[in-house]
This record gives structure tokens, C-alpha cells and sequence, in this order.
């Protein structure tokens, strides 16, 4: 998580600073439907390299948005999943979905 000394005074700048890049909305709304394992969540992210995957999943991690738990099997098994934290981003992401799709209904009756 932020500390206090990070927070910025802008409650928007604080939401940008979390989740500001095009990769970790796409990790919230792939894990918005349920928990992935890397591999399963990288699938479902087209462009994303398994170095920015593992890089935004820290940073989301370390933020407190997204879970991460390994299960001891041979081989190790480890999920991600929204945290309760990052499950209070839903109405953000569904706002902007619903947003989206206007916005392209728009473009394409031109």
C-alpha cells in the first residue's frame, strides 16, 4: 500500500497512481470474473510480455488490490485474485466499460 507520504492530494491522482496504466485495468478486469494462474492470465491479456505481467501484479499486489496465493503442489500452483480492496474497484471499471461501449456505439454510427 501507498504510505501516507505518497498520497498525493488529489483523490484522482491517487486512483491514477494505482491503477494509471493500460496493463493493470486489463489485470482487474480479467480478475474482475475470477482468480487466473499466470500462465491462464497472460493468455487473456493479448501484448502483455511475462515481464510486465509479473512486474503489474507485484506493483498491484504490493498496492493491495490483488491476492496472490500459492498452493504446495508439485509443480507449485499460484493464483491471483482481486483482493477485497481491489473488489471495491469493480463500479470504477464497470463504469468505464459502460462508458467505452457508448463511446464506440457513437464512433460507429458515423
Amino acid at each position: 500500500m501507498l504510505t501516507k507520504e505518497e498520497l498525493p492530494p488529489c483523490p484522482v491522482a491517487t486512483t491514477l497512481m494505482l491503477i494509471g496504466n493500460k496493463w493493470k485495468i486489463f489485470i482487474i478486469q480479467q480478475l474482475m470474473d475470477k482468480p487466473f494462474r499466470f500462465s491462464e492470465l497472460r493468455r487473456a491479456i493479448p501484448g502483455i510480455s511475462e515481464k510486465v505481467l509479473t512486474d503489474n501484479l507485484r506493483a498491484l499486489e504490493k498496492d493491495g488490490l490483488v491476492t496472490r496465493t500459492v498452493f504446495p503442489e508439485i509443480p507449485p500452483h499460484t493464483e491471483y485474485a482481486l483482493s477485497e480492496l481491489g473488489e471495491t474497484m469493480r463500479p470504477i471499471i464497470d463504469s468505464m466499460a459502460t462508458w467505452g461501449t457508448g463511446y464506440q456505439n457513437i464512433v460507429r454510427a458515423q
